[in-house]
């Protein structure tokens, strides 16, 4: 990210460490590939419900260096919050497939977000924000005043990005960056960040998978880019005094999302019941279908042939698609499958992510 003012004093935002990504040994190098690069990534129409922690209980107990222990809240001022209710628009602004909607009860949200000051800024990415953290557990946090400068917005932006499914562009393997590691520990360890070296090593020295990228270019504009003072990085030779992206959506940034969460271009398939689709999509494609069930009951909701995928189904409330369950099969000799108990008359929405298919026939889907 880029810095605060012209100054070294970088804040940086500091991902939470996870388990690397994994798929199952034996599996082809393209069906990998195809995989760990879709897998952080939303079914494209889902609607994010965000939720600002507001109570006096939302908190935590924090052990200071003097021996002392206190309660520090995540409740954020009004004024912070409409700084990230800003980025989340400038996001949505684009056009994407995606809808942020904020929501006053943590129970309906898959974002929740906190403000705690000396926490640092940071937020899981894509879909291992329902993966890691619990209902009362923050997906998203703030670390530092977003109302002091301009530098609070790109933070809120670059957040959000990770939300999005995307990592850290300097740790882009296509990037060719050549540290000075002595100097960036040094750097790092000391204000305003004070990492460890496991958080410097995770969030600066260490490359991405060539197979966790999607393209073979790197953006140094990126809004996913930290910035960095001079003499941290020896090559490129014309970033060994500094480099300083805008603090803004790069071009880049912009066709990434568009391209992964495109936005609508028509109602979605109707799926009958009992009649199989064949669908020929490429990888990190999606498909779109509705069903209105004739009679109330259980039904089986699956896919068909070799491939990878993840089937999410949603129902209709009000004309806004809500979550009811989801299968992730890749990687694995089985389907995706999902079974629900239908409503008669009511209208549900089913979404096909495809990370791969090696069938000759393609992907085949059905409910019944």
């Amino acid at each position: 990210m880029p810095e605060q003012d012209q100054s070294a004093d970088f804040r940086y935002c500091a991902l939470r460490t996870q388990s690397a990504p994994a798929v199952p040994e034996g599996l082809n190098l393209e069906r990998a590939r195809a995989i760990l690069r879709t897998r952080s990534k939303w079914a494209n129409g889902t609607v994010l419900h965000y939720y600002f922690f507001d109570r006096d209980t939302d908190g935590e107990q924090v052990r200071f260096s003097d021996g002392s222990t206190r309660f520090v809240s995540w409740v954020g001022a009004e004024p912070q919050r409409e700084v990230v209710r800003r980025a989340f628009r400038s996001w949505q602004e684009l056009g994407i497939g995606l809808r942020f909607e904020e929501v006053p009860d943590r129970a309906q949200s898959e974002l929740r977000i906190g403000f705690m000051d000396g926490d640092g800024s940071w937020s899981y990415v894509g879909r291992d924000v329902v993966l890691h953290a619990g209902v009362n557990d923050r997906t998203m946090n703030f670390g530092w005043d977003l109302t002091e400068d301009a530098y609070g917005m790109t933070t809120a932006l670059h957040e959000i990005g990770h939300t999005l499914g995307m990592p850290h562009e300097h740790q882009n393997p296509f990037a060719g960056i050549e540290w000075d590691e002595a100097k960036v520990y040094a750097s790092l360890s000391g204000p305003p960040n004070f990492w460890d070296r496991q958080t410097i090593f995770h969030n600066i020295l260490r490359k991405l998978a060539n197979d966790e990228v999607t393209g073979s270019s790197w953006d140094p504009d990126s809004i996913m880019h930290y910035g960095f003072g001079p003499g941290l990085i020896r090559q490129p030779a014309r970033y060994a005094s500094g480099l300083r992206p805008p603090g803004v959506l790069s071009p880049v940034d912009k066709e990434f999302v568009r391209k992964w969460y495109p936005a609508p271009t028509g109602a979605p398939t109707a799926l009958e019941h009992l009649k199989t689709v064949q669908l020929e999509l490429a990888a990190g494609q999606q498909a779109d279908f509705s069903i209105t069930p004739a009679a109330t009951g259980k039904y089986q909701i699956g896919t068909f042939g070799g491939c990878d995928a993840v089937l999410v189904l949603f129902e209709e409330i009000d004309g806004q698609p809500v979550y009811l369950a989801g299968d992730d099969d890749s990687g694995t000799d089985l389907n995706a499958l999902i079974e629900a108990r239908l409503v008669q008359g009511r209208r549900y929405l089913v979404r096909l992510r495809l990370y791969y298919s090696w069938s000759f026939g393609g992907v085949g889907l059905m409910y019944w």
